[in-house]
């Protein structure tokens, strides 16, 4: 099966072409007037793995998925957090399309040996390991003993394959903007009193995508124009970002509802807010006032980050490249970082803190 991809974007980057289109108009009420203001141009191998790729938010359940071992290195396998793993045969491929004579398989886990009444890691008749809701307590190595004869005639044989399985989950992504505007003196109460209204208005415009703003910077400076004075101008940096399913009023229900869905469409709208104030510059025909957008300001990146106790290292998960996977002992992440950072005293895996 080729590989697809369930996360999209690395760390500050633009956004994946690919992203569904939102819609929807603007209302913008008579106590703020957007206007802007136009600013003239400026000029060894790697370590083998196994990831099923998919969509974003496609929950990993399709039993055909299967993994093949090897007897010559630890094959890493990667499973969505909360979700079903594939099948992780305890065969090499060569092994898989050859017959086995009396085969006996044996699983044993970082909790010690598997048997097939276990619940959470269920071990088949035919001794394939499948864990039905992956824990991150759960990652750890797990290895296969397994017992058969190559015909009825000759000796047993005995061949041991290791697995490193990892839970991993998708970014909690975001979208940050930055946007300037002429303002008024630095000093001035109505640069504070316009930055709370300009974080309602965008709240309100994303509250029924069940997204929230942030307000990461807002900070005035003097800036010395070509050919011109100076004047006053506010540096506004926020995010956007899904709100999550516990935090959230609605619980999401059906494929349109899934964070990245939500969060294009937020993003759309806020783009069409900051152009209907260029439009509406367009059609002023009184002074400008005291603060008002400066067009083509709007910025916008694509930003990952990770949950605690896990993190993005594609040296060392080339097979998961964007993928949050639980921090391995030896790390820890104690925040929404995108990296475990090194620990030798961290024994577990999705560790926080350093102990």
């Amino acid at each position: 099966m080729p590989p697809m991809c369930t996360q999209a974007g690395s760390q500050a980057s633009t956004p994946p072409a690919d992203h569904p289109s939102g819609s929807g108009g603007v209302s913008v009420g008579p106590s703020f007037r957007p206007v802007v203001r136009r600013l003239p141009a400026a000029g060894g191998r790697a370590p083998v793995g196994h990831l099923v790729r998919l969509p974003r938010s496609f929950h990993l359940t399709q039993d055909s998925l299967k993994v093949v071992g090897s007897t010559h290195f630890p094959v890493s396998v990667y499973v969505m957090l909360h979700q079903k793993s594939p099948h992780v045969l305890c065969v090499t491929q060569q092994l898989r399309n050859t017959e086995l004579v009396d085969p006996s398989f044996q699983w044993h886990g970082p909790k010690g040996k598997l048997v097939s009444e276990n619940t959470t890691a269920q071990v088949t008749s035919t001794g394939s390991l499948i864990f039905q809701s992956f824990e991150e307590t759960m990652s750890g190595v797990y290895t296969c003993f397994l017992e058969y004869k190559p015909t009825v005639e000759e000796p047993i044989k005995n061949i041991q394959l290791k697995y490193i399985v990892y839970a991993y989950r998708e970014p909690r992504f975001y979208y940050q903007f930055t946007a300037r505007y002429h303002a008024a003196p630095c000093n001035s109460i109505y640069n504070i009193s316009f930055e709370k209204k300009l974080l309602q208005i965008l709240s309100k415009l994303v509250l029924d995508l069940s997204c929230e703003i942030s307000l990461i910077k807002s900070e005035c400076h003097r800036v010395k124009m070509q050919r011109a004075g100076l004047q006053n101008e506010l540096f506004f940096t926020f995010s956007v970002a899904s709100i999550d399913t516990e935090k959230g009023s609605k619980q999401c229900t059906d494929h349109s509802c899934e964070a990245s869905k939500r969060l294009s469409k937020a993003k759309n709208l806020i783009e069409r807010f900051f152009i209907q104030q260029v439009e509406v510059l367009g059609k002023r025909a009184e002074p400008l006032p005291e603060i008002y957008y400066i067009e083509g300001t709007l910025q916008m990146v694509w930003v990952n980050r990770c949950f605690p106790g896990y993190g993005i290292n594609v040296l060392k998960h080339p097979k998961c490249p964007e993928c949050c996977v639980v921090c391995s002992p030896g790390s820890f992440n104690p925040r929404d970082g995108t990296h475990c950072l090194q620990c030798n005293n961290s024994l577990v895996y999705g560790a926080k803190t350093c102990m």
